[in-house]
């Protein structure tokens, strides 16, 4: 079973650089989901915390405004605008994640691009508020000054992500995990997400060592039953299989 096959819209497709360590064996399960693996709680506190800062900062500014009423709404609905978007950038990333069950365990790729969205909105919303201004502009040459602050920075914003090799390396990771199924020592399915969680024995080569980790296996909605008792009949009979709030982000070895 795939649930990829039930996504309405295009999954991601796998890094061109990746290979399944068990490729050629037959995939019993498999799926590419793109998931927020990280503390979602804190995040979405801190977006409306700050998305409430953001409103009440923009009115202010609206108010403390004495020029035209609709330069003052347009140039704070542009601040409003594009703080809101780099701060929606910035609490609710997701990394792609592909998950694939085999005889010998489990392998998963997890790789995040650079947002594409973000350039072309940026470029997008740069061309059609300048355009805006401009028209403006023939009205009252104070919207100049609305031109240069407003679509100016965000196109230098656009131009130097663009170019930024180090933005570019900052939003891209790419990872590849491999598991037997003899290494893991617990299943928990989460009672908070829609989450497997395996934890696991690994050596660590760079420590010299066999320490525990955790994999959080991101589910589609209402399938991590399903998941857990597919996994259930690999695992070794004394592992436990519990029910528990699940912490994450996902460690990684």
């Amino acid at each position: 079973m795939n649930y990829a096959k039930l996504k309405l819209i295009p999954t991601p497709e796998l890094p061109p650089q990746h290979e399944w360590k068990f490729g050629s064996e037959t995939e019993l399960l498999g799926w590419t989901i793109r998931a927020r693996n990280y503390n979602t709680f804190v995040a979405d506190i801190m977006f409306w915390s700050c998305l409430t800062a953001i409103s009440i900062g923009s009115f202010l500014i609206y108010k403390s405004m004495d020029d035209d009423p609709i330069f003052s709404g347009i140039l704070t609905s542009l601040f409003f605008i594009t703080v809101a978007t780099a701060l929606v950038s910035m609490t609710h990333q997701k990394m792609n994640f592909s998950f694939r069950f085999t005889q010998s365990g489990l392998e998963c790729c997890e790789w995040k691009d650079l947002p594409k969205w973000t350039l072309t909105f940026l470029k997008w919303f740069t061309g059609i508020t300048a355009i805006i201004f401009i028209i403006l502009a023939t009205i009252d040459p104070a919207f100049l000054i609305g031109a240069l602050i407003g679509p100016g920075g965000m196109g230098l914003m656009y131009l130097s992500m663009a170019s930024s090799k180090n933005y570019r390396e900052m939003h891209t990771q790419y990872h590849h995990l491999t598991y037997e199924w003899k290494d893991f020592t617990q299943l928990a399915i989460a009672t908070n997400r829609e989450v497997v969680d395996l934890k696991f024995t690994h050596f660590n080569q760079r420590l010299g060592k066999t320490i525990s980790y955790s994999i959080n296996i991101f589910c589609k909605p209402k399938q991590k039953e399903n998941v857990a008792n597919f996994i259930k009949p690999y695992l070794s009979p004394d592992v436990p299989i519990i029910k528990a709030k699940v912490n994450v982000p996902m460690s990684t070895a």
